[in-house]
């Protein structure tokens, strides 16, 4: 096990001042980011889905990386999840005691690195490679729901910081090999029926 240092002497005035404006801010904009923080993941997934319905139009090489993204991105969350059991850095509304948008979670609910800083950078950068304009799209949904992070009162900055780059290498790495193998993976899903209905146009 590794022993986190307390977030709270790396950035912690950054967070509480971030903190406190989120408290002083008007209460159409903190619903609007608890909301967003709460189901943005959701349009993730969504991009997937668009992604994946564009890609088998292409071609079985294009669908196949489509059909990657999201395998990429639970592989991404696993990684950011041992990340998070070894370091055992605690929330900063427990180390902090500040009053925060969302709820402060339990003991052993550890922050470093955000989860959902991690999934939505692995979803934007493995959505890059199948379509650059919905990637870019992502990245800013990305940037967005990292940002949330810690408005809501849930991460201190450097487990966002931490978590996109944990889920934009572990996906830039995934994709980077996928493509060399996109074709032998194709042909071999392909060769199930059920495989061959999803790479049909």
């Amino acid at each position: 096990m590794i022993l986190a240092l307390d977030g709270s002497s790396i950035d912690g005035t950054a967070y509480t001042d971030v903190v406190r404006l989120a408290q002083r801010s008007p209460g159409w904009l903190d619903d609007a980011v608890s909301l967003w923080t709460t189901f943005g993941l959701a349009l993730f997934a969504a991009f997937m889905l668009v992604s994946w319905w564009r890609a088998r139009r292409i071609g079985a090489d294009a669908a196949m990386t489509a059909l990657a993204v999201p395998v990429v991105v639970v592989i991404a969350y696993g990684v950011n999840m041992c990340l998070k059991l070894a370091v055992r850095e605690d929330r900063p509304c427990q180390s902090l005691h500040v009053q925060t948008l969302e709820a402060c979670p339990a003991p052993g609910d550890w922050s470093f690195p955000s989860n959902h800083a991690a999934i939505a950078a692995a979803s934007a950068m493995a959505l890059v490679f199948v379509s650059r304009r919905l990637g870019a799209v992502a990245v800013l949904a990305a940037v967005a729901m990292g940002a949330s992070r810690v408005w809501v009162g849930a991460h201190y900055p450097h487990d966002v910081v931490a978590g996109v780059i944990v889920g934009g290498l572990v996906a830039l790495a995934a994709m980077l090999v996928l493509r060399q193998r996109s074709q032998a993976l194709a042909r071999w899903l392909a060769s199930w029926r059920l495989g061959a209905l999803l790479l049909t146009a």
